[in-house]
């Protein structure tokens, strides 16, 4: 049987959860022992499996950790596997370079780790981009609009038709998912509502990774609102720390609770929002 499209598997894993929500598997080193990383993980998937759609490991906290921590990664990815089959894994490395290296790269998150999806850089353009999207049933999410204060120095300047950088990245980005297997999603920030709107408006039907809730004080009202597509799905809302160091398990899983019920609230609002005009208009 044909692998499943992962647009498809994607989409799937939103409805099983009923739920945006994406949580990022970010052990901070000063809070989380290498030695200690795969059991901490496992007590948040544990907390969190059904409530999720997506997990997200952050390959910089388990690199910081040598050797035990890669393999606490591998090992963390095959617990998603076991305790929350239907989950999608995001491996966070936003990696790339020229061709060959990018065949690495690609080769490693899918194969070596056996992530579902990827984040990369997309600065190197189409031909480095498409590595990582040759297998239909597994996909990445190119940094567009990204959520740290300091984004706009350059993904705001002023490029074709004056239009901000991020937009051309997002464009050119629909144009490289469409060629492959539209497995190529966007990574823009939940600090950025009114840009995230704009990509939305270019990219109708690329899912979206949205980083910036929780810690970094997005707005999850508005980026709902934002970033869902027309069938209501297409955006994962990631939430790391305030979630994985929310206390105990119980509290953990109260808080993701609170989130999936957070985003599905602003999706429903979005919708009766949506509405209005046409109502109005009969």
């Amino acid at each position: 049987m044909a692998a499943s499209l992962f647009t498809e598997r994607l989409s799937a894993a939103m409805d099983v959860s009923g739920s945006l929500i994406c949580v990022g598997l970010d052990p901070q080193p000063q809070r989380t022992a290498p030695e200690e990383i795969l059991d901490f993980n496992i007590r948040v998937i544990e907390a969190t499996a059904g409530l999720v759609c997506a997990y997200k490991p952050q390959s910089a906290f388990y690199e910081v950790a040598g050797d035990i921590g890669w393999q606490a990664l591998k090992e963390t990815i095959a617990a998603v596997r076991r305790i929350s089959p239907d989950a999608i894994v995001i491996l966070d490395a936003k990696r790339n370079d020229i061709g060959n290296t990018a065949e690495a790269y690609a080769t490693s998150a899918f194969d070596w780790f056996d992530a579902d999806a990827l984040t990369i850089n997309p600065y190197l353009g189409g031909d480095a981009v498409a590595p990582f999207l040759q297998r239909p049933d597994r996909g990445a999410f190119a940094l567009c609009r990204t959520s740290n204060p300091g984004a706009a120095e350059l993904q705001s300047l002023p490029v074709v038709n004056n239009e901000p950088l991020y937009l051309t990245v997002a464009e050119r980005a629909r144009d490289w998912g469409e060629a492959h297997h539209r497995n190529l999603g966007l990574v823009v920030g939940a600090t950025w509502p009114e840009e995230l709107r704009r990509v939305r408006s270019l990219c109708p039907e690329m899912p979206i990774l949205l980083p910036g809730i929780g810690a970094q004080g997005g707005d999850l009202e508005a980026s709902v609102a934002a970033g869902v597509d027309a069938d209501g799905r297409g955006l994962l809302v990631s939430a790391s720390r305030s979630v994985i160091y929310a206390g105990e398990a119980e509290e953990i899983r109260a808080e993701a609770s609170r989130l999936r019920a957070a985003a599905n609230t602003a999706k429903l609002h979005a919708a009766a929002n949506a509405a209005k005009p046409h109502r109005e208009a009969l």
